[in-house]
């Protein structure tokens, strides 16, 4: 025995580091990241930013894949059934762990088809109002939601989707009673909420900066852990007394369950660079998206186990169907 451990020995220790040098040389082809919404989202506009950087720093394209559909769902499946390689990755968000409390129908198991690389950035919701609505702040919302139970509107983007679903926690947390009314996207759902048609709306802070600050739109409070550089005077749900609402909107990167842990850190590794440079920090903060703080898979994959316990409570406490 002794002597064939130590013929094979040698041969098993070179090709261990024949394997290590393989993973240290990633990439060494084009990548792919597939971005479940379409060109000039919120998730489309981070993806790019960084794929352009991404390029600088390894010396090969990362190409960004738009499949927009079923709230990311097309995409991840995508992912999930893509060689375990690290050449085909997401552009995860919110939606994922949202999605499979709405369907039992989805092909794949987000958590055990794909793993986490990294938090990247976070975009703030915030909660608008048309800009000469009589409330300006949560607290006056709250009040006459309780003096006129279900006669506000909360406008969102479709039914279960992020946007409904930040409304129905809403009513949860302050113990009132928003009228949803659902949408076809966002579009026309923000035009109703400029005109006053409904009372408000949860939408990512990126779209809606300009009509903010055009006082077409007034904001009333933001999810998220701290105020916005952009919107300074904008307090967050805890400064305006609703605890346990800091869920933003994240956007992180994943790979196919199985992915070897040495590309896995490399990719997190170039992330976290990508992330530091003044230049992308300055041009991501601009369109309202906070670059997260540098962590790898763990942190990253505690806070998708936390979020899909959250949003799964939020469904079955408001009873959403999707149809």
């Amino acid at each position: 025995m002794n002597k064939l451990l130590r013929h094979w020995l040698p041969a098993l220790a070179a090709g261990l580091l024949s394997l290590g040098s393989a993973h240290a040389a990633y990439p060494e082809k084009p990548v792919r990241i597939l971005v479940g919404f379409p060109a000039g989202s919120t998730a489309d506009l981070l993806a790019r930013a960084l794929a352009i950087k991404l390029a600088d720093q390894t010396g090969q394209p990362f190409i960004i894949d738009n499949k927009p559909g079923a709230g990311s769902s097309i995409a991840a499946e995508a992912v999930a059934r893509a060689p375990a390689d690290g050449y085909t990755l997401l552009l995860s968000t919110t939606a994922n762990v949202i999605n499979p409390s709405l369907s039992n129908n989805l092909k794949f198991d987000f958590t055990k088809d794909l793993m986490p690389v990294m938090l990247l950035a976070e975009n703030p919701v915030v909660l608008i109002a048309p800009g000469n609505a009589a409330a300006s702040s949560v607290k006056e919302v709250v009040a006459a939601a309780k003096a006129a139970p279900g006669k506000m509107t909360f406008a969102s983007s479709g039914n279960g989707t992020f946007t409904h679903l930040y409304g129905e926690l809403f009513n949860e947390l302050a113990g009132i009673k928003l009228t949803h009314v659902p949408y076809k996207g966002s579009t026309q759902a923000m035009t109703d909420v400029i005109t006053g048609d409904v009372d408000m709306s949860f939408t990512p802070s990126t779209p809606v900066l300009g009509q903010i600050k055009a006082g077409k739109l007034k904001a009333l409070a933001l999810i998220g852990r701290r105020r916005m550089a952009a919107l300074p005077n904008v307090p967050t749900f805890a400064e305006a007394g609703i605890a346990g609402f800091d869920s933003a909107l994240w956007f992180g990167l994943s790979a196919p369950a199985g992915t070897p842990r040495p590309v896995v850190d490399k990719l997190a590794a170039d992330l976290q660079r990508v992330l530091a440079l003044p230049d992308v920090k300055a041009q991501l903060e601009g369109q309202g998206i906070d670059v997260a703080a540098a962590a790898g898979p763990a942190p990253f994959g505690a806070l998708i186990t936390r979020e899909l316990a959250q949003w799964a409570k939020v469904v079955k406490t408001a009873g959403v169907k999707v149809e």
